[in-house]
């Protein structure tokens, strides 16, 4: 996710927002840039392309300086990395820095052409400076303005603008993209991130959806969508700075669990408007793909093609259209055969995986008429560069080696992926769109919720110190869930852990089963409840130790060494593979506290896979 970061004080403000893009590095980005109101109330400004630190060289050679300044580090969405394309955007006396897209962005820029303005960048966000600019002609003052552009603006945006015309302020607006504002002794400051701002304040106010803050170094004054002046109170944050790492918690895998609420909101963000799914998240260019698919390749590797799995469940009972999942060590050694209008897949945590590079390189040779997109939550990253489209997971810094929150915000992308292909192919309509998004929208407050069964599942945990070997079940969607569990498990406990489709169980795997096989099964209340719960008697007459992980309306009986834990109830095709998620994660982490395993740096692996 792109990062803001501005700050009216009374001292020069280019270390303070150059610190601050460093704390928002975690959020993903391509690019950065500052731009200050100079001491002879000019707009001096510096961008620059890759890391932060790229940006940092060129300040050395060409420092800015300024009590007045914004600053940005993009992600891109329309336009590639570039320093043109990099904010902060100016026009004339005006500059700007936006998070979101703006979905009228081509009619705006047109009318913005007939008036007389030259774009210097194919960014969406370059229209607001200059629409800005030319309200400037008919307004008053910067805020009303900025007042009058955001109506005009379809789409979502978190907005810091100055004026070399009106050095002493900023103007701050949102709409569906996070803002905040701090409150600090030496000045005030605008943020995307509170995390960028914890060396000034502690203190901040949350802008709400269609507020409008002029700030200045001593007075701040916020205006609703009906330019009504209005309150908003001011929140003092426990978050210290330089708290990061672990926190409270003893291991990053663990934070990273309990951090999958905050991590779903932070993907869904600025994706879903006026509960509909906006396709444009996905690339400028991605309807117009979208409609001309006829098949979908996934290739992924790990913990990613598992999600990859639930996915192919989804596209082809949702979305109508055929996908096909492999992984992609397989993939690139062998010779399939890749249809045209085939939309071809990447799921990565850090977009460096070579295998899944590689198989994007050899499938982009086979067939060039392919289109890609790359899912993963590292903005600069390979599989990045060489895709057609890219979707940012925005899961933040995952340290922990067994991935946790990037599967879960994986398979929130593919969800907004499976609901933006099947509107555009007319297989899902608006009532069922909006089942999606609501179930979507409930996906925090229900991770929340599973969470809650920490303590029980640590108990449970207990029973598998002296275990080797472990079954896990699961149909349909479950299925690929159960693959997941079996390996966060055998990834962190270094017990062997095999995941079936409870229906296979009379072709083989059942000959293992004895007192001494700990056998997890997930039971969610589908159409396949029924048929599970007969692969279920069938392990239990064979003795095993059972565990099941149930919705509450699957009304499985618990029987002698048989375990039911009810996560949650009422899930849906979207919202149950993610949900039952969350106790496999737990119960691998604390499985793995009892054998005294590194949970971080289990051995032999490496966070991220860069060779073969």
């Amino acid at each position: 996710m792109c990062g803001i970061i501005g700050g009216v004080t009374n001292q020069n403000i280019t270390p303070l927002l150059l610190s601050g893009l460093k704390n928002l590095e975690y959020r993903g980005y391509d690019s950065s840039g500052i731009v200050v109101i100079s001491d002879k109330r000019l707009l001096e400004r510096q961008r620059s392309v890759g890391r932060i630190a790229n940006l940092e060289k060129k300040l050395i050679i060409k420092n800015l300086h300024g009590e007045i300044g914004i600053a940005h580090t993009r992600w891109a969405t329309h336009g590639k990395p570039s320093d043109e394309n990099a904010h902060p955007h100016i026009s004339n006396s005006i500059s700007i820095v936006h998070n979101g897209i703006i979905e009228n962005y081509v009619n705006l820029k047109n009318q913005l052409i007939t008036k007389g303005y030259e774009f210097t960048s194919d960014t969406d966000s370059e229209i607001i400076a200059h629409s800005i600019d030319f309200a400037m002609k008919t307004c008053k003052s910067l805020t009303s303005a900025v007042q009058k552009v955001v109506k005009t603006l379809e789409g979502s945006y978190g907005l810091g603008v100055i004026s070399s015309n009106f050095p002493n302020k900023i103007i701050a607006a949102r709409k569906g993209s996070p803002l905040i504002i701090g409150v600090g002794k030496k000045g005030n400051y605008i943020s995307s991130d509170q995390m960028a701002l914890l060396s000034e304040t502690n203190k901040f106010i949350f802008l709400e959806d269609h507020d409008i803050a002029e700030i200045k170094i001593d007075q701040i004054k916020i205006f609703d969508m009906n330019s009504n002046q209005v309150e908003r109170p001011i929140v003092i944050s426990n978050i210290k700075a330089g708290e990061v790492d672990k926190g409270k918690y003893s291991h990053f895998m663990q934070k990273e669990i309990f951090e999958q609420p905050q991590a779903i909101r932070d993907t869904l963000e600025s994706r879903i408007t006026n509960d509909k799914v906006n396709c444009s998240a996905f690339g400028h260019n991605a309807e117009k793909i979208f409609k001309s698919i006829k098949h979908i390749q996934i290739v992924a590797c790990g913990t990613s093609f598992n999600a990859g799995l639930v996915a192919k469940y989804w596209f082809e009972d949702i979305s109508k259209i055929p996908c096909n999942v492999e992984v992609a060590s397989e993939y690139r050694y062998r010779r399939p055969i890749l249809l045209d209008k085939t939309l071809f897949i990447t799921l990565s945590q850090s977009g460096e995986t070579a295998d899944t590079i590689e198989a994007l390189k050899s499938a982009k040779k086979l067939n060039r008429s392919i289109n890609s997109l790359c899912i993963c939550n590292a903005a600069e990253s390979s599989l990045s560069r060489i895709s057609d489209l890219v979707f940012l997971t925005h899961a933040g810094p995952e340290i922990g080696v067994a991935s946790t929150k990037s599967f879960t915000t994986q398979l929130v992308a593919m969800a907004l992926l499976v609901c933006s292909i099947g509107k555009l192919k007319n297989t899902i309509d608006v009532d069922s769109e909006n089942l999606i998004v609501q179930g979507l929208k409930k996906l925090p407050g229900l991770v929340n919720d599973a969470l809650l069964s920490d303590s029980a599942i640590k108990s449970l945990a207990k029973s598998f110190k002296d275990k080797t070997s472990s079954l896990f079940l699961g149909r349909g969607t479950m299925y690929a869930i159960a693959l997941e569990g079996a390996l966060k498990l055998k990834e962190i406990s270094y017990i062997h852990a095999e995941a079936y489709p409870a229906g296979e169980l009379k072709h083989g795997p059942i000959a293992l089963i004895d007192e001494d096989m700990p056998v997890v099964a997930v039971a969610p209340n589908d159409e396949l409840l029924v048929k599970l719960k007969s692969n279920l008697n069938e392990v239990k007459s064979r003795g095993s130790q059972m565990i099941v992980f149930e919705d509450e309306k699957s009304n499985i009986k618990s029987l002698d060494s048989m375990k039911v834990f009810q996560v949650t109830s009422n899930l849906g095709r979207i919202t149950a593979p993610i949900i039952f998620t969350i106790p496999l994660q737990l119960l691998s982490y604390h499985v793995a506290l009892v054998k005294g395993t590194d949970v971080d740096k289990p051995r032999n692996l490496a966070k991220s896979v860069t060779v073969e």
